[in-house]
């Protein structure tokens, strides 16, 4: 009876690990924009506001598969100042580019853990002024 028990404490343990298994090969990846979208959101919900400037503008060519609009800021905290930069383009409906210029005065939220984590566009808030 003892042997029993093993082998059957075995096929269970077996059958979990298989559920497992199949249950994180079968989850679905995440794509770049979702992981991108989620971090926005954890930021405007979570983040300090800083002021802020805009450096620069720029649109990136993606070696063919389009271009992408890169907001590039510069913001203080405790003493130090960070230079970060935003991919917008998923948010140009936010953003007027033309009035983007350099030295415009913004709102930077960054989360308190990493100061150098920042937003200046999400979906539910914006720190660019008019």
């Amino acid at each position: 009876m003892n042997i029993l028990r093993h082998y059957s404490l075995f096929l269970v343990c077996g059958a979990a690990f298989a559920i497992a298994v199949a249950a994180l090969t079968r989850r679905r990846r995440q794509s770049p924009e979702d992981v991108e979208r989620q971090r926005r959101e954890r930021i405007t919900q979570k983040g300090r506001i800083t002021d802020g400037n805009i450096i620069d503008v720029q649109e990136i060519n993606l070696n063919g598969r389009g271009w992408a609009q890169m907001l590039i800021y510069q913001y203080d905290v405790a003493g130090v100042t960070y230079e970060a930069s935003q991919d917008i383009t998923y948010l140009r409906h936010r953003v007027d580019l033309h009035s983007c210029r350099l030295g415009l005065a913004t709102s930077v939220k960054y989360d308190t853990s990493n100061p150098g984590d920042s937003i200046v566009v999400a979906e539910g808030w914006s720190g660019l002024r008019k």
